[in-house]
């Protein structure tokens, strides 16, 4: 089976040098442009609440990744899925309208084959009024799209497996058509974007300077998008210090952090007192504080999408091994 035609066609080419430095003009005369694309993983009702009105509070509308379906076999985590609590729905339908983005995190929290995935999807789109606009692969999902091994290619994949000793933690055949677990034409569908590298810089885009990209070694997915690298608050309060925001500000950057908010941003009925001040200094700053997928379709305005050459996809493979090595995380 081929790729099913997308609604949202990577017609337009250009190559990477022609969009790599560009200073952008963000919109209303702000100077950098900042995100958040919140994975579910260990997330509690009470925590999400608690930090999203902060957000919310502090003028942020971020991207709050889901899992719509609950779990039929053993799941690889404990936060909480759309199907859990019906005032969880409701909820997450009030942030919606708030200006938040509900993204996706595979259909739940274990591996699903196709049926699953295609009702997962469903559900989304009846809990929310449209498809998602953006996803993020969940670890220990084999229904995961170019994930594991398949994110690299040629002697960067060589690399990878070395440098995990072989391990197979990070199995994907979404991607691989008559699969039970394939639904890449799905996900091509239904789908615009899906984050796959993260970096340590906090400009994710001077990091991925043609995000949003098209990849044609992997074409069931529309665009890739990355990130910067802040899965728990330690690490988040690693990149978003003062120091890298003056940084950002200066470059008039982008950033699109990789976080999970279930991971100790939250805990003793209190936000960590650290993340709290970063955000309230943060929110003093001029920046344009939109969800992931606003940000990027605003990128996409700005150039033609930029399919990678194999040069360009082994640089960007190559930087993303070596933040690997280094930081030993996504």
């Amino acid at each position: 089976m081929g790729p099913k035609l997308s609604r949202y066609p990577s017609d337009k080419i250009s190559l990477i040098s022609d969009v790599s430095m560009k200073r952008i003009s963000w919109p209303e005369g702000r100077a950098f442009a900042f995100s958040i694309f919140d994975d579910p993983d260990s997330q509690t009702f009470e925590a999400g609440k608690e930090i999203y009105a902060f957000l919310k509070d502090r003028g942020f509308r971020t991207t709050k990744g889901v899992w719509p379906s609950k779990p039929v076999r053993t799941p690889s985590d404990c936060g909480i899925t759309c199907e859990d609590n019906p005032e969880y729905i409701a909820w997450l339908q009030r942030l919606q309208t708030a200006g938040f983005e509900i993204g996706l995190h595979n259909v739940t929290s274990h591996t699903s084959d196709r049926e699953e995935i295609r009702r997962g999807l469903d559900q989304f789109s009846a809990y929310f009024g449209h498809d998602p606009k953006s996803m993020a692969n969940h670890y220990f999902c084999e229904d995961a799209l170019y994930w594991g091994e398949n994110r690299v290619t040629g002697t960067n994949r060589f690399l990878y497996n070395a440098f995990t000793l072989g391990r197979k933690r990070n199995i994907s055949h979404g991607h691989e058509p008559g699969h039970p677990y394939f639904w890449g034409d799905l996900c091509k569908e239904r789908i615009k974007y899906a984050r796959n590298f993260a970096f340590a810089s906090l400009n994710t885009l001077q990091a991925c300077p043609v995000m949003p990209y098209y990849d044609p070694l992997r074409p069931y997915v529309n665009y890739w998008f990355a990130s910067s690298e802040g899965s728990n608050v330690d690490s988040f309060q690693q990149r978003v210090t003062e120091r890298n925001i003056d940084l950002l500000e200066r470059e008039g950057g982008a950033c699109i952090m990789y976080v999970h908010f279930g991971h100790r941003f939250f805990s003793g009925r209190a936000l960590d007192p650290r993340f709290r001040l970063t955000m309230e200094r943060l929110a003093q700053r001029k920046g344009w504080f939109v969800p992931v997928s606003t940000l990027l379709d605003f990128l996409l305005g700005q150039k033609s999408t930029a399919e990678l050459s194999d040069r360009d996809r082994a640089s960007l493979e190559r930087r993303w091994l070596l933040h690997k090595v280094r930081f030993g995380t996504a």
